[in-house]
């Protein structure tokens, strides 16, 4: 007797093994989008269109993957409009607005800030020297030729200084970090604390008494330079030179991918060696590509569904009255459900592994499929266009095509089969029409190669290679459980996150390494071969 009559016309089967099975998820499905439309209507995200995308609506980041008959099997839902907002959208750009406020008013602040400082540090030396000659010049005593000599040296001195400071100081900045760099506070509060020390001993020594000594006025105004000098000397060793000895090996971890990275850092502060992280980010990680993520989700959903249990004969059979002897066959029917649940959920665990096997080779053979169509179709569009260089040399210089002409006269030839493969290695949200012919206009202005032009489509290469709008102004958040002004200590661990993932950041100390010496004399390699000689007998 089979399993369906033994257990009283009750079916126990995974997703795909029955007709009724599929009627009853498409049934679902249709009630699902049914429900989410009437959902979308009350919010909807707003989403900002790239710039003209190879492959239309189909380069949507995070959405679920589609085929290749994307044409064909997809199914347009009409009704509501893309670009609504809702309150938490509003909410939410509000935030936005602020957020970027507050960092622009602290930038501004900043600056004016360093600004006011470097005009008192640079107008400070002038006025210890101009103020004698405002304020008593019939008292002062003749300033003779060391003194003048003494005035070239200052001249410099505050030229070398001012170019010294633009180029340390004065740099663009290259993030907004969320506290306070603490050495170059401290700088400034040093600087600001030795000018009014300097300017309080000048009132009370100099103007007070109104000094006649101009010779002695100059040289004061020399030794505040030359402090000043040895202030800027100091920043350097502080904010450049202190960094550069490797103490900290970071390791870099994606949260989504688990793409990882190592890096050896100096003695930095967290959001100091947070900001050297992400620069390097965005030079050495490749590309995050969230259609992959959603990809591999979906068939672990796929896979991991749950067993449902369906009544093929119609009605549950009533429940049994209570009593003693009724109590058997209710438990001796749940008993023999279960195991073959238990069976069921074994077998399909046994050939889980491969369906997933069989599903990731077919997608293999799908790629390299993709990629021959692609590079022969680019060989061909290549080698007609030395053909229509050999063409146009024989022309009058005004009919001569340009480049940006060339690229778009051949990129049909080689649309299809680029867009193929894009959409195979779920790379369409990174690539759009206008950046591919700019890049093919590139390619054939430096004379490069078809493997030149396809190289940057083939291997998924760093942040950077891609459109502004994958990296441009991204915003990060610096998560710690200590200060992130402190050091970088041995086991630290701090976050950066963004919109889409996160960076998960442990340090490890370099380790102290003793080395010995071992001397070897070089006698002790050198052996005598002393031979017998034989002698005939």
């Amino acid at each position: 007797m089979d399993t369906e009559s033994t257990y009283s016309g009750y079916s126990y089967y995974s997703g795909r093994s029955r007709g009724s099975h599929r009627h009853g998820e498409r049934s679902r499905d249709r009630h699902k989008s049914r429900g989410k439309d009437s959902r979308s209507e009350k919010s909807v995200t707003i989403t900002t269109p790239p710039a003209e995308p190879l492959l239309g609506d189909s380069a949507v980041r995070g959405e679920q993957v589609q085929d290749d008959n994307w044409g064909e099997t997809t199914t347009a839902i009409t009704g509501t409009s893309e670009h609504s907002l809702s309150q938490e959208d509003i909410v939410r750009i509000t935030k936005d607005l602020e957020d970027s406020v507050g960092l622009d008013c602290r930038r501004y602040f900043t600056l004016t800030l360093a600004v006011v400082l470097g005009l008192l540090v640079f107008l400070t030396p002038l006025a210890f020297l101009a103020l004698p000659h405002l304020l008593w010049p019939e008292k002062l005593q003749s300033c003779g030729t060391a003194c003048e000599g003494l005035f070239i040296s200052v001249a410099f001195k505050l030229l070398i200084l001012l170019l010294a400071v633009w180029a340390l100081f004065f740099r663009p900045p290259r993030a907004g970090l969320p506290r306070v760099f603490v050495f170059r506070a401290l700088l400034a509060v040093l600087v600001l604390l030795f000018v009014v020390s300097y300017w309080l001993f000048y009132g009370v020594r100099i103007l007070d008494s109104q000094d006649e000594n101009y010779q002695g006025i100059v040289q004061y105004a020399v030794s505040l330079v030359d402090a000043l000098l040895f202030i800027h000397y100091l920043a350097i060793v502080l904010l450049e030179l202190r960094q550069l000895q490797p103490c900290f090996s970071v390791c870099v971890a994606r949260s989504t991918d688990g793409e990882m990275r190592h890096y050896n850092l100096g003695r930095l502060s967290i959001q100091r060696a947070a900001l050297a992280i992400l620069e390097r980010y965005y030079c050495d990680f490749p590309v995050h590509n969230p259609a992959l993520l959603s990809a591999s989700k979906s068939r672990a959903a796929k896979h991991l569904a749950g067993l449902k249990v369906y009544n093929v004969d119609g009605e549950f059979p009533a429940a049994p009255a209570e009593g003693p002897g009724n109590n058997a066959p209710a438990a001796g029917l749940a008993h023999s459900q279960s195991r073959a649940m238990i069976a069921a959920a074994a077998r399909r665990r046994d050939t889980s592994h491969n369906e997933l096997y069989y599903e990731e080779a077919e997608h293999e053979r799908r790629v390299r499929k993709r990629k021959a169509r692609l590079v022969v179709a680019v060989e061909e569009a290549f080698t007609h266009i030395k053909r229509m260089q050999e063409e146009e040399q024989k022309k009058a210089p005004g009919d001569v095509m340009d480049p940006r002409e060339a690229a778009q006269a051949i990129f049909p030839s080689m649309a299809r089969a680029l867009q193929k493969y894009l959409r195979t290695t779920k790379q369409q949200h990174c690539h759009s029409m206008e950046s591919i012919q700019q890049h093919l206009a590139f390619c054939i202005t430096n004379n490069m190669t078809p493997k030149a032009f396809l190289e940057c489509y083939l291997t998924s290469g760093p942040t950077l290679q891609y459109s502004r709008d994958h990296w441009l102004a991204r915003q990060w958040t610096l998560v710690s459980e200590v200060s992130v002004t402190s050091g970088l200590k041995d086991g630290s661990t701090f976050l950066l996150r963004c919109a889409d993932f996160s960076l998960v950041v442990t340090t490890k100390r370099i380790p102290y390494i003793q080395m010995s010496e071992e001397y070897i004399d070089p006698k002790s390699h050198k052996f005598v071969l002393r031979l017998q000689s034989e002698t005939s007998v």
